[in-house]
């Protein structure tokens, strides 16, 4: 019987893998990648194969979803397979669904743990991690018709007095990546119509761009002033403060240039 490792390659490009997620993929017999579920913006697949001497198998969205990963289980009832995944393993549901069922095939499955975005953003904005609600992804509207749910959830941790995390919608196979100017305008036309005063031109967000890279972009300010900010290419990512302790103040101030009139809103 072989076996599944999950390999998580983290957020920038192939340089950000763990020594031990290397190891395991120079011991692999095979070795699958997938790029959907995440943005890796120089991340080059060549230069992947340089550094570990392996050809690394691209699979698609149809592979792992509509066919459930069968091509990977199939190698891995014999040989060795790692399967490279953007950020950290099993962040995806779709990894998740994956390896429940290796695991029901009697394979054995491993994780080698990469850098995620969730914590990479959530360090970068300074704010402290246990004073996050559910997070939430924004999504491109279908149609005409714009989800709800973000803004439901930004609402639902305000309430509660904590902040949230907004991943923003991607659709690698046609190569769109939504952006924070589109995300915040996807929720004021949200606000329009809901008129609770949850997302507005003053409302305090914070904006992040290319997280894990050499130069990440951080910024803190009103939702309007932010809109008009050019945060460059993506993956973007926003987070919406709620009340803030005054060293959370003290960090946006500092790290993300934001507003001295925030401390303010202290508890």
């Amino acid at each position: 019987m072989g076996e599944l490792v999950f390999v998580g390659l983290g957020l920038f490009d192939e340089k950000d893998m763990s020594l031990r997620g290397f190891e395991e993929i120079k011991n692999a017999d095979t070795v699958f990648a997938e790029f959907y579920t995440s943005l890796m913006p120089k991340l080059s697949v060549r230069r992947l194969e340089e550094l570990v001497g392996k050809k690394v198998k691209v699979v698609s969205r149809q592979i792992l979803e509509e066919e459930s990963g069968q091509q990977l289980l199939e190698e891995a009832k014999k040989r060795k397979v790692v399967f490279l995944v953007p950020g950290d393993p099993l962040m995806a549901t779709t990894h998740v669904d994956l390896r429940i069922r290796a695991e029901k095939m009697g394979i054995k499955t491993r994780i080698i743990h990469g850098a995620s975005v969730i914590s990479a953003a959530i360090g970068l904005s300074g704010l402290q991690n246990y004073k996050f609600g559910k997070s939430v992804t924004i999504t491109f509207p279908q149609g005409d018709t714009v989800s709800e749910t973000p803004y439901k959830t930004i609402l639902e941790n305000q309430v509660m007095g904590l902040h949230t995390l907004c991943l923003l919608d991607m659709k690698a196979e046609e190569k769109r990546y939504m952006t924070i100017k589109e995300a915040l305008r996807l929720l004021l036309t949200v606000e329009k119509a809901k008129r609770k005063h949850v997302v507005t031109l003053n409302t305090l967000v914070v904006g992040i761009a290319r997280a894990g890279s050499t130069k990440p972009i951080v910024n803190a300010c009103g939702l309007g002033e932010l809109m008009d900010y050019d945060f460059g290419a993506p993956p973007h990512t926003l987070i919406f403060p709620s009340k803030l302790h005054f060293m959370e103040a003290e960090a946006l101030i500092t790290l993300a240039k934001a507003p001295e009139s925030i401390r303010e809103a202290v508890e």
